[in-house]
């Protein structure tokens, strides 16, 4: 595709319509928006002129999102484009391990082209983003990493993303440590770990440890807390304390965090402030069966909330389909969010924290100067297409077309 061109007749919002100081519905208008070297550089009303001699694409009237982050996923674990398997039952995540740790030793397709093959369905769904945990171990040393890195290059011109030197297995395991240094020295750029009670056995010697690399290797840290209740919020609270002592305050991540959905709302509120305090992102999965942390309370405090797909049919989980749309539908069913603002101020979580419109009605995005990274949708505005899924027809990454198509 040219590096610049017309997208024309694409609809955006606006604001809301209001009845009686009532939410109704969403205001959207016409636009043609030029396209240059990966941005939109300018934004124009049908009526006005614009340049001829570019070539033009054809909106076709859809409505114009920015495209989606996928904020947790495991390229390295995925079945996909392989034969099917259902998971074999475990009595834990050490049982679990293993028993993904045999299955790939032995599956016949390549880290790679399973790797491509799950990009492809979060391409499909308008994710142009991805942050990816890459298994770090004994067994195979670097090579889920030299997988998952010849498929992100693959796919550089069609997505961005992040690697996480994830110790699945326990970060104080014998060999990880450097293992996981050698992968920071190679790539990676954020170091991650899980549960350091229950998988390390040692809270603090864990924590300490995973911070000691994140500055070494000056990279961030998403850590996986599955542990519940005041575990998980007692670990939070000793990792709060740990990044602002060593200046890692918008570095760190928190991935589950089910502790926070298991205390009083008291408490919760007392985490948020901490978390807030620390730069500390949360990212949720928005599993079924477990006590997910409160997002809109989160929010309400500052704490930055993502969502992201998780296990895509691997060793955990025969089930997702990578469409983290249809996890933040999840999220609006559990906190019952019905109304035309709460729906389309959701779409955020899974946006990088761009919303089409704010209360006011002020627009957010698109701008003149953002990056043209964008779905086309067959719906009438943001809230719709939370609530009903709707179809992406047409995903750009950096202004280019990357999957589906506009005929």
């Amino acid at each position: 595709m040219n590096s610049k061109y017309w997208l024309k007749n694409a609809h955006i919002e606006t604001g809301y319509n209001e009845e009686n100081g009532r939410v109704v519905g969403t205001m959207t208008e016409m636009c043609h928006l030029l396209i240059e070297d990966g941005k939109i550089s300018k934004i124009i009303k049908p009526s006005e002129p614009f340049e001829f001699g570019l070539p033009v694409i054809d909106a076709k009237g859809m409505l114009l999102l920015p495209s989606f982050i996928e904020k947790h996923v495991h390229l390295d674990k995925t079945y996909m484009g392989d034969n099917w398997r259902a998971c074999i039952p475990a009595s834990g995540v050490i049982e679990r391990c293993d028993i993904e740790k045999n299955i790939l030793a032995s599956i016949s397709s390549s880290t790679q082209k399973r790797a491509e093959a799950l990009i492809e369905v979060l391409l499909s769904y308008g994710s142009t983003h991805v942050r990816t945990h890459v298994d770090i171990y004994p067994e195979v040393k670097l090579q889920n990493l030299e997988g998952v890195q010849h498929a992100l290059e693959s796919y550089s011109n069609k997505i961005s993303s992040e690697i996480v030197a994830f110790a699945q297995h326990g970060l104080l395991r014998p060999g990880t440590v450097e293992l996981v240094r050698e992968a920071l020295r190679n790539g990676a750029g954020i170091v991650g770990a899980v549960d350091p009670a229950t998988v390390d056995n040692n809270i603090e010697a864990s924590l300490v440890q995973l911070m000691d690399l994140a500055v070494e290797g000056d990279a961030d840290i998403d850590l996986h807390l599955h542990d519940p209740g005041h575990l998980g919020t007692f670990t939070m609270k000793r990792l709060a304390y740990l990044t602002k002592q060593a200046g890692w305050e918008g570095r760190v991540a928190i991935s589950h965090a089910f502790g926070l959905g298991d205390v009083s709302r008291e408490e919760a509120i007392e985490m948020a402030e901490l978390l807030r305090e620390a730069g500390i992102s949360i990212v949720t999965s928005l599993p079924i069966g477990r006590n997910i942390p409160p997002v809109s309370l989160l929010s309400e405090c500052g704490v930055n909330v993502a969502i992201g797909n998780d296990n895509i049919f691997d060793s955990w989980w025969p089930t997702g389909n990578g469409d983290v749309l249809e996890r933040l539908g999840r999220l609006i069913e559990r906190c019952r969010w019905t109304d035309e603002v709460s729906l389309s101020q959701a779409l955020k979580y899974i946006t990088g924290g761009l919303a089409p419109l704010e209360r006011d009605g002020r627009k957010q995005w698109p701008k003149e100067g953002d990056a043209a990274n964008m779905i086309l949708v067959e719906a009438s505005c943001s809230a719709e297409v939370v609530a009903r899924r709707s179809n992406r027809k047409a995903v750009f990454y950096q202004g280019n077309l990357v999957s589906g198509s506009i005929s």
